[in-house]
């Protein structure tokens, strides 16, 4: 069973199918827009500036991203759409200690990745966290894929028979620590560990 949930970013970008050509171009547009960020902050960045530094036409760039929040949005889903698959061990057993060890260390594995996509790049880490707030078109398609793509590692780390309710409960504590972490009230290292903390809480059996 594999939570890996991504198309292949070469044919299925942010708005529609991509030549290869077209796919580079996106890459391009999506390097150059960490590099904007780290540059100037989430809020000097624009898509004119992002398409200059990458080399691109204005036009060519907004045909692929309506707003920089889109374009933001577009880069923390391609560092979670690249993280490996998630490992499931043995989900068949009935449950014991043991499995319920097993399955808190994969959810804590699978947030921990999930937080730490940005913390090495504060900047960053800003813009996805307001980017990825916006209301746009474009971004409530991403962010659906995000939400999707997040919870589906999760369900393949606690396994078959995972608790809806532990799910969703696991869910909410991911995006208020993500929230917490993307407004500056702690580092992301810390809110990993706290996450972390909260985890174990949730999860059911022995701890």
């Amino acid at each position: 069973m594999s939570g890996h949930v991504s198309g292949d970013l070469t044919t299925e970008p942010t708005r529609r199918r991509l030549t290869p050509r077209q796919a580079d171009t996106v890459r391009r547009l999506t390097d150059a827009a960490v590099e904007e960020v780290r540059d100037t902050g989430y809020e000097g960045l624009t898509v004119r500036n992002v398409a200059r530094r990458a080399g691109v036409a204005p036009a060519t760039a907004y045909t692929y991203f309506a707003s920089k929040n889109h374009l933001i949005t577009e880069v923390f889903w391609r560092r979670l759409s690249a993280l490996p698959d998630v490992e499931t061990g043995d989900a068949g057993g009935a449950g014991g200690s043991d499995v319920s060890d097993g399955a808190a260390a994969r959810v804590v594995r699978v947030l921990r990745e999930i937080v730490l996509l940005v913390s090495d790049e504060p900047e960053l880490a800003a813009a996805c966290t307001t980017a990825m707030l916006g209301t746009d078109p474009d971004v409530r398609e991403l962010r659906g894929r995000i939400g999707a793509a997040i919870r589906a590692r999760l369900r393949a780390a606690l396994g078959e028979h995972a608790d809806p309710a532990v799910l969703g409960a696991l869910e909410m504590a991911y995006s208020g620590a993500l929230l917490q972490a993307g407004m500056g009230y702690t580092s992301y290292a810390r809110i990993a560990d706290r996450l972390a903390g909260a985890a174990r809480l949730i999860l059911p059996g022995p701890r």
